[in-house]
């Protein structure tokens, strides 16, 4: 399965900061905007196999299906 996330990034000072929009927690920086993006991946990867882990022990019964949920453009045009 495949997922599209928004990746930010910024720019402070040496470092670029950078975070997943949709995922509160999945957060990492970089001394490149490359290195910043590698580590993101890596970040995102472990956190939604985490939760993923952690949902299947809370709940032997746990079911899973698809959801597309649309959420409105916040940013004037």
């Amino acid at each position: 399965m495949e997922r599209e996330y928004t990746a930010v990034f910024k720019k402070s000072g040496r470092w670029f900061l950078a975070w997943i929009e949709e995922i509160s927690g999945v957060n990492t920086q970089g001394r490149t905007k490359k290195e910043a993006r590698a580590n993101l991946r890596e970040a995102l990867a472990l956190i939604l196999e985490e939760r993923a882990r952690l949902s299947m022990r809370k709940n032997g019964r746990t079911e899973r299906e698809n959801m597309v949920v649309r959420v409105r453009d916040l940013v004037a045009a």
